[in-house]
């Protein structure tokens, strides 16, 4: 690919490259916000919806579980339509049940709500992709992840903002039942103005669109036999680790700050939120790293470091798990967090490299793997038997064996030139 930008200059909005690159990633924090909006308001939904334990684990299987089919089907759609496309079109139908979802007023149809809702998430693979194209190899990494990372943001951001637009609805004269409802418009028209955005000010790749430079033509069958190498599962299963926990505890950390440690909504919205702001840098350190071990040691070294910080991120899960008050709940979360989020970089440090003829389709498969991650994770908060602690504790031993598969997993070293030049990353 022609124009790929070799140094990201994050406060830049000159040329296609970068002013796609904020685009995208402001597209990814707006889905993010628009699929997660619900979960600090679920202790007001809880009761109003009468709903049980088994059935909120439902209603999180359900909220990422949809998005597995979609981040399929979005990575092989962006490699037949252009990233362009795929973008508008998933944010004009996607923001529906986010308009939509206040309509729900029984467990069933809240929960069939949050599975069309989920499928936003599917916006991630777009990110990736279109970042992918616009940024050369020696850089791509650390784009990734700031692009990732910063899409990421809008679960922090929505666990903190929608419980005091929610305050500020009830303040008006509405009741909670309502107002949880009324909500969820923010984000919905916050999707129509991105899909303008989107549409107006990006291209599918630095050269124009796909129809402009007959790509289509070039790229109109799927290469299955990407499913036959093996780093695409070992990545898969790194994801579902990293970015499986992330939304699972985006999903579920509002209600485990309520119910263990007896917090307000507003305060357990903050804390969960502090999580979810950590990927302001945390997923672009990772990203960043890896771009500069992949330059000093090759695919290897990137490999390593994948499996260095999801070790880390596991330990830190089982510290969590037994945190007996508060404070050391917060600093065991702020650990984890760390080097989960420094997982999601790592991961995606190596996608754009395993097939390069097939971006889109490996980033959607290892992007499925993240949610599948969340999914069988939802099951665990399902159970009566299991409390949520003993869920985390579980996750982390989990993610701990994860680690050492990626650490066995051989990544073949670049053999391009231009994979070997030094990553560049500038403030201005």
């Amino acid at each position: 690919m022609e124009n790929q930008l070799t140094k990201l200059n994050i406060f830049s909005v000159k040329g296609i490259q970068m002013r796609t690159f904020h685009i995208t990633w402001l597209m990814f924090f707006v889905c993010f916000f628009g699929w997660f909006g619900l979960a600090p308001l679920m202790p007001t939904i809880r009761t109003e919806l009468a709903l049980t334990k088994a059935q909120i684990g439902n209603i999180i299987i359900g909220s990422v579980g949809s998005t597995i089919i979609a981040r399929l089907i979005i990575g092989r759609l962006c490699d037949k339509w252009g990233p362009r496309k795929t973008a508008v079109r998933l944010l004009l139908v996607g923001s529906l049940p986010v308009f939509l979802v206040g309509l729900a007023h029984s467990y069933t149809s809240f929960l069939l709500f949050r599975m069309a809702i989920g499928v936003i998430g599917a916006s991630f693979v777009i990110t990736q992709f279109h970042t992918s194209m616009m940024f050369a190899p020696n850089i791509k990494g650390t784009a990734n992840a700031v692009t990732g990372g910063w899409g990421n943001l809008g679960g922090g951001v929505t666990n903190m903002v929608m419980p005091l637009i929610f305050a500020a609805i009830v303040g008006f004269g509405y009741t909670p039942a309502e107002a949880w409802r009324y909500a969820m418009i923010v984000p919905g028209v916050m999707m129509l103005i991105i899909a303008w955005l989107y549409y107006k000010y990006t291209t599918d790749t630095p050269n124009g669109n796909y129809t402009d430079i007959g790509y289509l033509t070039k790229n109109t069958k799927t290469d299955w036999s990407v499913l036959a190498d093996w780093r695409v599962w070992a990545l898969t299963l790194a994801y579902a680790m990293c970015f499986g926990m992330e939304v699972t505890f985006d999903n579920v950390a509002s209600l485990h700050f309520v119910d263990t440690f007896k917090l307000s909504q507003s305060s357990a919205g903050f804390w969960a939120g502090i999580f979810g702001f950590m990927n302001i840098f945390a997923r672009a350190l990772g990203g960043l790293v890896s771009d500069k071990v992949g330059k000093k040691y090759g695919m290897r070294g990137k490999g390593l470091l994948l499996a260095g910080v999801l070790l880390l991120e596991g330990l830190g899960l089982l510290l969590f798990a037994q945190a007996g008050n508060l404070t050391a709940a917060i600093i065991a979360m702020l650990s984890f967090a760390l080097f989960l989020k420094m997982s999601n970089g790592a991961t995606y440090g190596i996608v754009p490299f395993v097939d390069q003829k097939n971006v889109g389709l490996v980033s959607g498969i290892v992007g499925a793997g993240g949610n599948l991650g969340g999914m069988l994770f939802g099951f665990l908060f399902k159970s009566a038997t299991i409390t949520y602690a003993d869920a985390f504790s579980y996750i982390g031993y989990t993610v701990v064996v994860v680690a050492f598969i990626v650490l066995i997993t051989r990544f073949k070293k670049q053999t391009k030139k231009a994979d070997q030049s030094v990553p560049s990353v500038s403030m201005a």
